[in-house]
């Protein structure tokens, strides 16, 4: 059998190798487990795709939102521009916002200015004057942020080449200099040597429109220089927010998310002050390269401005961040695994208890595909973390809890395909393993993607303002908004195959190997159909 039942977290091993192979290349040596672990790509199987019986409804006379009768079209850019008043605060606290994208997606051109709204950088209930002023403290974290990891790359150098001199010259001074290279700096101290703006660190890639979008050196230490007269003012804010989120030694539970759902900002998880070698930013770093160089190329029609990115500029981004390797690359794709390098090296000094894992890149390139401003491209990014990093946690009890949901909803909904895994000893669903990580990213084409996160996200968004405990009637009553949409969506692909699964499998081996015929072959708006069911029937059970 192909995965015996094992326990979970010996069954997730941590490797370096891409989403995109199935061959493992290794794992560095790191003196820190947290440093160098990484999911093994080749155990990410899926459910495969086949005609079988639909799942039966019980919804009774409640329609989904979603069926070929009822769905509506995505919001266009003129709904979208009525929907604001003088203010510029969207109608009624976002309920018709919210419900529109819930029901149709969001159309592609107005994709950047909604998206913000969705994964939490805006709250749905503010002002256009009070966006702007959020962008702006945005802008000037994500800056610092940039300005660090140049820091700790500079560092990193400078310890390899102390490194090296201490090999060719060990009967001289060789001990002073190794013992230089193990007191290596921490990122702690980096985040403090990166505040003095005399230090100049490379390129930063950021669009802004004055400029067109990338910031040199001298942008960053001019910006320093101006900051440092504001910084008295405002130095507590700037400093809770722009210091690197420090690795927890908290264990996540379901009643203890680290982010506070109920508040429609975000909030960093409370941790303690514990230090991270930058050896870690170093490991997450050169995996991150990897990643950028392999992403693939389904995005460039959907981007055109980015698809016509010229070879200079690509070029330039590409040796501000460190990429290499990058010569068999079109200009745009290098332009696009710079971006993906510079906003991921950031995420991973700012939440340092998750880093940098195989699997981010592939939810990080859309949104860099449609948002061509890194700093806010960045802060969606954070918002969409905020649920999907526990997909990467060491201990993983994100994914135990997504899976166990999962076997749940199947279980309640369909006790005879159940008790067939369960005979498979496949009952733990771990064949959904990667729809969990990459949130059907690999399943689907890539505009059903983004159409099913929108939903996904336009979910999210009402149970964080709050919106479900006053509004949407019998929708909230019947099958309101979840946190667990895409679970039940799994779990509705996997019910809408039981035919074959009950009659044809009979090994874990055979399921695994079905599972990769599933990438393009499935229907978004079925699926969301065939979830909606499952929430009107399920979700006060599970």
């Amino acid at each position: 059998m192909l995965v015996q039942k094992q326990p979970l977290m010996r069954a997730l091993r941590r490797s370096q190798t891409s989403l995109g192979s199935n061959n493992s290349t290794g794992s560095p040596s790191s003196p820190s487990s947290s440093s160098s672990w990484i999911h093994l790509r080749s155990v990410l199987f899926i459910v495969a795709s086949s005609s079988s019986s639909p799942v039966t409804s019980d919804r009774g006379s409640l329609k989904s939102p979603w069926s070929r009768r009822r769905r509506k079209h995505a919001l266009l850019a003129k709904q979208w521009k009525s929907l604001f008043d003088v203010d510029g605060k969207l109608s009624d606290g976002g309920i018709k916002f919210l419900k529109k994208i819930r029901t149709g997606g969001v159309e592609p051109s107005i994709r950047a200015e909604v998206w913000p709204f969705l994964l939490g950088m805006y709250d749905v209930k503010s002002s256009k004057k009070e966006r702007d002023t959020v962008k702006a403290q945005k802008r000037k974290k994500y800056v610092e942020l940039r300005k660090q990891c140049c820091q700790i790359s500079k560092r990193g150098e400078r310890s390899f080449k102390l490194k090296e001199s201490s090999e060719n010259n060990s009967n001289e001074d060789g001990g002073d200099n190794i013992s230089q290279v193990l007191d290596s700096p921490t990122l702690d101290e980096a985040s403090s040597a990166a505040s003095r703006p005399s230090v100049s660190p490379e390129l930063v890639e950021e669009e802004e429109e004055h400029d067109g979008g990338v910031i040199t050196n001298e942008d960053i230490s001019d910006e320093a220089e101006t900051d440092s007269s504001e910084d008295s003012d405002s130095s507590e804010d700037s400093s809770e927010d722009t210091k690197p989120l420090l690795g927890s030694t908290e264990t996540e539970d379901n009643n203890n998310n680290p982010y506070d759902r109920s508040d429609s900002t975000l909030k960093k998880p409370e941790t303690g002050p514990t230090s991270c070698k930058s050896e870690n930013f170093a490991t997450w770093q050169r995996i991150i390269r990897l990643d950028a160089v392999r992403a693939n190329s389904e995005w460039i029609v959907y981007s055109p401005s980015q698809a016509a990115v010229s070879e200079a500029k690509a070029q330039q981004l590409a040796e501000s961040v460190g990429l290499k390797d990058f010569d068999h690359l079109e200009p745009c794709r290098i332009y696009h695994a710079a971006r993906l390098v510079a906003i991921l090296e950031a995420y991973a000094l700012y939440d340092t208890e998750i880093g940098y894992c195989q699997g981010m890149s592939d939810l990080l390139s859309p949104i860099i595909s449609v948002i061509e401003e890194d700093h806010v491209a960045f802060w969606c990014f954070v918002g969409f973390m905020r649920k999907a990093r526990h997909n990467f946690r060491l201990d993983e009890v994100g994914i135990r809890r997504q899976l166990n949901i999962v076997s749940k909803i199947i279980k309640g909904k369909d006790s005879h395909l159940y008790k067939h895994l369960e005979k498979l000893q496949a009952e733990d669903c771990f064949f959904v393993y990667r729809m969990v990580v990459v949130l059907f990213r690999r399943e689907l084409t890539f505009e059903q993607t983004l159409c099913l996160w929108e939903v996904m996200w336009a979910d999210q968004a009402a149970i964080r303002a709050g919106i479900v405990r006053s509004a949407w009637r019998r929708m909230r009553l019947r099958a309101p908004p979840t946190d667990d949409l895409l679970l039940y969506a799994i779990a509705a692909c996997v019910l809408q195959r039981r035919k074959m699964i009950i009659e044809n499998y009979s090994s874990m081996d055979e399921i695994m190997r079905e599972c990769n015929s599933m990438a393009g072959c499935l229907d978004v708006w079925k699926l969301l159909d065939d979830a909606h069911d499952l929430v009107v029937t399920l979700h006060d059970k599970i």
